[in-house]
């Protein structure tokens, strides 16, 4: 396990997968990140790449060849390996393999840097087309921040809080887990979205058109929470496995196919194209108080 630490924090990451596994602030010792109880959902905060969310029969066409994904693709499966390391931060790769390549057939550089300033942890992906041909993706963030967040709370006491007003339509998700034709009603100018675990009764809630760039956890009855930022990211989702005692709020640069997606991983809705030798960087913050 690799240890990051500043004077307001403390955070765990594993090389497998380089997910967060814990983010403590060090003056109290509480800890933000859900336990990754198998119970419920046994991980904490995957990275997903090379697609986020899950493919039409888990499949997908290019240069006339089928292709099997699984869901949110395998960059949260595979060992990655500690490029940069200082105190306060660590850099970790993954290169295309034997592996990667049977299912994915780019050559690419895949970095995860997660740094941290002040109250602050800021994680940067970093996808370097490494192929002489344009490199197809999607990248994402799904961590997972404990609720209730501390003693004498309930789930039910936490909001989320959008940085601008919204009113915009959540798009369903199929059983099969593929984006519905439509979006339904869902936001009405407010900042506000009370918490409650049957939000999550239908799987996600999937936006396409958020105004807001941060969305922060929040109560009346605790001064404690966190603001996620994410611009640059033109997709999000929030979820939590059912009853379970968590929120994920994820910033996306990618989408799940949708019902109707026809398989051709170049016109899959929300892909990334990168020239040969061209870097994609996006950069996701969360501050915890």
């Amino acid at each position: 396990m690799i240890q990051i630490s500043n004077e307001k924090l403390t955070v765990q990451v594993n090389p497998q997968g380089a997910e967060l596994q814990s983010i403590v602030r060090n003056d109290n010792d509480q800890e933000y990140l859900w336990s990754g109880d198998p119970a419920f959902w046994g991980k904490k905060s995957p990275v997903l790449f090379p697609i986020v969310g899950g493919l039409k029969n888990n499949t997908y066409r290019y240069n006339g060849k089928s292709y099997t994904l699984g869901r949110h693709g395998f960059a949260r499966e595979q060992l990655f390996t500690v490029t940069e390391q200082e105190a306060n931060h660590v850099s970790l790769h993954l290169s295309d393999n034997d592996t990667t390549r049977e299912v994915y057939p780019f050559r690419f550089g895949f970095t995860i840097q997660y740094l941290l300033q002040d109250d602050q942890l800021q994680v940067t992906y970093l996808v370097t087309n490494k192929d002489s041909k344009e490199l197809l993706f999607s990248v994402g963030a799904h961590p997972a921040f404990k609720l209730p967040l501390v003693d004498g709370t309930t789930y039910e006491d936490y909001y989320l809080h959008f940085n601008k007003e919204e009113t915009t339509g959540i798009w369903p998700l199929s059983p099969g887990g593929q984006i519905e034709a439509a979006p339904v009603p869902f936001l009405q100018q407010t900042k506000e979205l009370p918490l409650k675990k049957s939000l999550f009764y239908q799987d996600a809630l999937v936006f396409k058109s958020l105004a807001s760039t941060a969305i922060s956890i929040a109560s009346k009855h605790t001064a404690h929470g966190l603001t996620l930022e994410f611009e640059g990211f033109p997709y999000m989702g929030i979820w939590a496995a059912k009853e379970a005692n968590f929120v994920c709020i994820e910033p996306w640069c990618g989408i799940a196919d949708s019902v109707n997606a026809n398989g051709e991983l170049t016109e899959k809705e929300g892909i990334n194209r990168l020239a040969p030798g061209a870097v994609f960087e996006r950069t996701w913050t969360a501050a915890f108080f």
